[in-house]
């Protein structure tokens, strides 16, 4: 499983102009088949007039699920180019629907895949994009002579604390990147001289919105 991967905060809408032809792209964050193909169907009926609705989606974190539809424009100018276009910015967990208004003017294969293309990028320019990191929620317990040299301990390697409860001793919740367990694990023992309690949490996954860490669920 990838320790990290891109993914959608929140989606947009962008739109591009070819030819008098409209084509405006709605891009949305969703984890499951189920939730885009009910965002494509919603994208439809509000824009039950236009000439075609095309879109693709990606599921997973390793894109297990890849699916793209042309809506009736020609086989692979338009569903397979916004596909691309999720694939080469590496983009997961994520739908765009493509909606065209024709203007009159055929655009031929070339131009269709170049539009659609550029649409959907200006759907994602126009969403927040965040990288979502797997981390581990880890309990430290320690007395309090021990506090100051976890906390330098912390800054140095750049670990987020989430909480800090003051008892008879101190209780630190720390959101550690996976991939720095083992190595924080070895320097809290060290710090320490063992005296540390350190307890599992949960795995979670984490960004950067902002300034400020975000935990998720997925």
């Amino acid at each position: 499983m990838p320790e990290e991967y891109k993914t959608l905060l929140e989606g947009g809408v962008g739109e591009v102009t070819e030819k008098k032809s409209r084509f405006i792209a709605t891009a949305m964050p969703v984890n499951s088949e189920e939730e885009a193909v009910l965002f494509i169907e919603s994208i439809k009926k509000k824009y039950w007039d236009a000439r075609h609705n095309c879109s693709a989606f990606v599921v997973g974190r390793n894109h297990e699920l890849k699916r793209c539809s042309d809506d009736g424009e020609p086989s692979q100018t338009a569903g397979k180019p916004i596909l691309d276009v999720l694939l080469a910015e590496d983009i997961h967990n994520a739908v765009i629907v493509v909606t065209r208004y024709f203007g009159g003017t055929l655009l031929g294969t070339g131009g269709l895949v170049r539009a659609y293309t550029k649409a959907a990028k200006e759907g994602l320019l126009n969403s927040k994009v965040i990288t979502k990191h797997m981390g581990l929620c880890l309990t430290v317990d320690t007395d309090y002579n021990g506090i100051g040299k976890l906390q330098y301990l912390c800054g140095q390697m750049d670990i987020t604390i989430l909480d800090i409860q003051y008892t008879d001793r101190v209780g630190m919740e720390l959101l550690v990147p996976w991939a720095q367990v083992g190595g924080l694990k070895k320097k809290i023992i060290e710090a320490t001289s063992g005296k540390a309690g350190l307890i599992d949490g949960s795995q979670v996954w984490f960004g950067k919105v902002g300034n400020e860490i975000k935990v998720f669920d997925n």
